[in-house]
């Protein structure tokens, strides 16, 4: 055996052995990333899948909501929310939220 070919061997013999990781040890950045969160607590905790309706009230009458309460008009909403339907204000869709004008002054 020639020089160069022992001084491969032993070379590769000693990179091998110092290329071994601790199985514990994550093998991706991503995973590393991902293992540093989850330590700092920076990770939003998994939401339960909710089947429930989240407002209450009828789902096929749900056209604007005041808090949780469903309501079918928005006349129904307003009156409850604000006394009037002039003072209400409806935001969005699916169901609208309704909220009260705020008078400047």
């Amino acid at each position: 055996m020639s020089l160069r070919a022992l001084a491969l061997v032993v070379l590769a013999s000693c990179a091998s052995s110092s290329m071994t990781t601790d199985p514990n040890e994550p093998q991706t950045a991503k995973e590393k990333q991902l293992r540093e969160a989850k330590e700092k607590g920076e990770l939003d905790a998994p939401r339960a899948k909710s089947t429930a309706w989240d407002y209450a009230g009828d789902r096929k009458d749900c056209f604007y909501v005041v808090g949780r309460r469903c309501f079918k008009t928005q006349k129904a909403a307003c009156t409850k929310a604000c006394g009037s339907e002039k003072a209400c204000k409806t935001t969005g869709a699916g169901p609208a939220a309704v909220s009260c004008n705020r008078k400047k002054g």
